[in-house]
């Protein structure tokens, strides 16, 4: 069985949610998310197969 993940979505959603419950967080939580989406765009990490 596989499963397919894609990891900018999710970091998306786990980034939307935070900002919901912590306005104030929005500046690390938005220089986190370009950090990891940079990452994840260099070594090419887009799709985990679980």
């Amino acid at each position: 069985m596989n499963i397919n993940l894609a990891l900018a979505p999710l970091v998306s959603l786990i980034a939307g949610i935070l900002i919901l419950i912590m306005p104030r967080l929005l500046n690390y939580i938005v220089a986190i998310y370009l950090i990891l989406i940079g990452l994840i765009g260099l070594f090419g990490a887009g799709r985990l197969t679980i």
